[in-house]
């Protein structure tokens, strides 16, 4: 186990000194152009596709091969070099890249060390190279694209495993990872006055909730965690955060928000001596325990008709359990729905892991390879603590909460209870899914708010990314297969039949359903009560799917 050495603290008495820092450093990186495209400009597309995959080496040898063409662009290659690539840069360069901030100002807040000195290594190091530096944070731009346009911000976070030469500690701050953009682009982009990040790590999704929120509540268990994400608050010029110390709800105890986002530490690690046990991903909880905390802690932290989402896994368990007093046989699925029984809720599974594939995914990520000595012994490990429970099969995917107001609660029987499997790929969604998700609610309570005689006198519109789709046997005038495929949102693909496409084609807002569902019945010479009972279902299904639209 490693354990990197901490930031600058951030007392009472320094705040203000840090803020001066940091303002330096941000002014800085905007004078090197320290971007997304300005670094992928500077070492190309095939460099940027492997430092995606971990790799650093493609970067570095274009980095070399054009040190004497940099001239402007000096500055932004040292930052790119040290932060980035994780390699040391002699002190006199970076003293140039950071012309404000100064490299005693960058070793003050934490981000450099001297070359030699605790904690910072010498790997990779030029040995013509004199007087070098070397990063102990990880710097690095971030952009983005959201309901309210593009952004970009500089986040820091704790060194990779790239930079460090070996697997990460387990109180490591993770930056922006795969999971954190999930979560961001799931935010639903509505105003709200109070937020709470449950877990916040870095700061990522406080920092996306500022745009569209008027107070944020971030918490995290790690006090490091929270000195990083105060770091990266100011140096983004993000005023509208506050920051608290402790575990899941307990830093809110009796406060009530309009939003909950939470990236919890979901996954499902042994609770076994001898199993390392990571700050941002483990949760400290048997099983999937930490994310039904969460799901069922939700609640009376909602105002009514507040929302909460987040990310989690969920375990799928045999009929056989080996443990009395498991949930033998419960769905994965149809836990999280028992969890929530007591809020609205719209869970939708993305993909299911077999035990073995989860295993190998979460020994790979802490750094133990395959082929290690280790490996084969935390493999059975893990396998032992899902036999235990019977898990088989582990779920992830999304969940969406909502605390019912007064209107809602009056009427159980009109309550948002879903529970989807949609394991296939998205549709286009440049911004997000957060705009589509807030449309689909919007329009399910009010389609939901309407009897069966009020919606056939309501007017539609086919969303704009909504396609037809025929399909015909050679030589045949009637198609054998008709489909109504959605290019944005979940991508989500319907069949046809002769009735509802033709529903659909005629809603253009300008005939309510009631008298296209007419017009149909005499066309198809059909009874127009029968039809009307067969298409207005699906008429509702395609509105809570964001397939069509309310005319006005």
């Amino acid at each position: 186990m490693s354990i990197e050495p901490k930031p600058a603290s951030l007392t009472v008495a320094d705040e203000a000194r840090a803020g001066e820092l940091l303002r330096l450093l941000r002014a800085d990186l905007t004078a090197a152009r320290f971007t997304v495209a300005a670094l992928e400009a500077l070492w190309g597309d095939a460099a940027a596709a492997a430092l995606h995959r971990g790799e650093r080496v493609p970067a570095r040898r274009v980095l070399d091969a054009r040190r004497s063409e940099h001239g402007a662009s000096a500055g932004l290659a040292t930052l790119a070099e040290l932060f980035v690539l994780g390699v040391a840069v002699p002190r006199h360069e970076l003293a140039e890249a950071l012309a404000g901030l100064g490299v005693e100002g960058a070793i003050e807040l934490g981000l450099v060390g001297e070359v030699g000195e605790s904690g910072v290594g010498g790997d990779g190091v030029d040995p013509r190279r004199e007087a070098s530096v070397r990063a102990r944070l990880d710097l690095r731009p971030y952009a983005f694209v959201d309901a309210y346009g593009r952004g970009e911000w500089w986040i820091i976070s704790d060194l990779g495993e790239l930079a460090l030469g070996h697997a990460l500690g387990e109180q490591h701050v993770l930056g922006v990872g795969g999971a954190s953009m999930t979560l961001s682009g799931l935010m639903l982009p509505t105003p709200a006055s109070r937020v709470l990040d449950l877990g916040t790590g870095c700061g990522i999704q406080a920092m996306h909730a500022s745009r569209f929120a008027e107070h944020i509540v971030a918490t995290d268990i790690s006090e490091r965690a929270l000195e990083i994400a105060r770091l990266n608050l100011v140096l983004n010029g993000i005023d509208n955060v506050e920051l608290r110390l402790g575990s899941l709800f307990e830093p809110v105890a009796g406060e009530r928000f309009d939003r909950i986002v939470s990236n919890p530490p979901f996954v499902i690690t042994p609770r076994i001596e001898g199993v390392p046990e990571y700050d941002y991903r483990d949760g400290g909880m048997v099983g999937d325990a930490i994310v039904e905390a969460v799901v069922r802690g939700a609640h009376d932290h909602l105002e009514p008709g507040g929302i909460a989402q987040l990310l989690g896994n969920w375990e799928y368990r045999s009929a056989t359990a080996a443990t009395a007093g498991t949930d033998v046989g419960a769905d994965g699925l149809e836990r999280v729905g028992d969890w929530a029984a007591d809020v609205e809720h719209w869970v939708i599974e993305r993909e299911v892991q077999h035990v073995t594939e989860y295993a190998e995914t979460w020994i790979r990520d802490g750094g133990t390879r395959p082929g290690a000595a280790d490996f084969d012994r935390l493999y059975d490990v893990w396998l032992d603590d899902f036999a235990a429970r019977g898990v088989e099969r582990v779920g992830f995917g999304y969940v969406l909460l909502r605390r019912a107001d007064a209107a809602a609660s009056a009427a159980p029987e009109a309550r948002l209870a879903r529970l989807e499997r949609l394991h296939g790929p998205l549709g286009a969604n440049e911004a997000g899914l957060g705009a589509h998700l807030a449309e689909c609610l919007a329009g399910r309570d009010r389609q939901a708010a309407l009897d069966d005689r009020a919606l056939a006198v309501t007017r539609f519109t086919t969303a704009g990314d909504v396609t037809e789709e025929r399909h015909y046997w050679p030589g045949d005038d009637d198609p054998t297969a008709m489909l109504l495929r959605q290019g944005g949102g979940f991508g989500r693909t319907i069949s046809l039949d002769t009735g509802l496409a033709a529903l659909v084609g005629a809603s253009d807002g300008e005939l309510s359903v009631g008298a296209i569902v007419a017009a149909l019945a005499q066309l198809l010479e059909v009874d127009e009560s029968a039809l009307a009972a067969e298409l207005l279902p699906a008429v509702r299904t395609l509105v809570d799917d964001g397939m069509l639209r309310f005319a006005d």
